[in-house]
């Protein structure tokens, strides 16, 4: 269902071809990890839903899978913590940005950003470093999922609070950022939902309070351990 997913938002014109590449290398680690939630994801999803809830300046970005796979869930969480979204994509053109934009206002998101930039993040020459002043630039905190490396080492730099969604526990994006979430991106957005919904993180607490505990190299060591172990375990 998700690889039909893909190919209708490239007939669409939201996905790029590149953008099957990304899902194929995700999907081979979500059959390491058995298609589900790991135990070591669930924490790392707990602090993150924490943060966004207490954060002052939420954004959520959005690419063309993300747009095409859970697009209905970022306008559930944009929703709920009030917080917009933002379009940024790598193989950026402006036809592609329209209908993202409106693929998400469809779904019933209120406000969109990412079709006009007015800002650029430093050391991101490609697309991907073209973003809204008032979104991803003035962030403190940028939920990126399905997320490029370059740009969460580069807002991280910013001093930025960057939570990650990504199957890869190896990749640059899990070492750089903030929170990883080793899931599939609807299971962990469902769950951030779930999490707000059900626990009601306290609104004000402070973000930097939430993280004193938490070590996200330990989250991505017990992810690797976590494969590992079921993997063994199938042998």
């Amino acid at each position: 269902m998700r690889r039909e997913k893909l190919v209708a938002g490239i007939e669409a014109g939201i996905t790029s071809m590149h953008g099957l590449i990304a899902h194929g290398r995700g999907e081979a680690f979500d059959y390491l990890i058995g298609e589900r939630t790991m135990d070591s994801a669930l924490q790392a999803t707990e602090v993150a839903a924490a943060i966004l809830v207490s954060a002052k300046k939420p954004v959520l970005s959005v690419n063309g899978n993300v747009a095409a796979l859970a697009s209905a869930e970022m306008v559930t969480l944009s929703r709920l913590i009030d917080a917009p979204l933002e379009v940024n994509i790598f193989y950026r053109t402006e036809a592609r940005v329209k209908r993202i934009k409106e693929l998400l206002e469809r779904s019933g998101a209120k406000r969109v950003l990412g079709e006009m930039p007015d800002a650029r993040l430093a050391s991101i020459e490609h697309a991907r470093g073209l973003v809204a002043r008032d979104g991803i630039y003035t962030a403190d905190v940028v939920l990126a999922p399905l997320e490029d490396g370059d740009r969460c080492e580069a807002l991280i730099a910013m001093g930025k609070k960057v939570i990650a969604i990504d199957l890869n526990p190896l990749s640059r994006t899990s070492r750089y950022a903030t929170v990883s979430i080793v899931d599939d991106v609807q299971r962990a957005l469902r769950n951030i939902i779930t999490i707000i919904r059900g626990k009601n993180p306290d609104r004000n607490a402070d973000p930097d309070s939430i993280l004193a505990n938490y070590d996200n190299n330990r989250i991505l060591r017990a992810a690797i351990n976590e494969i590992a172990g079921r993997l063994v375990n199938l042998g």
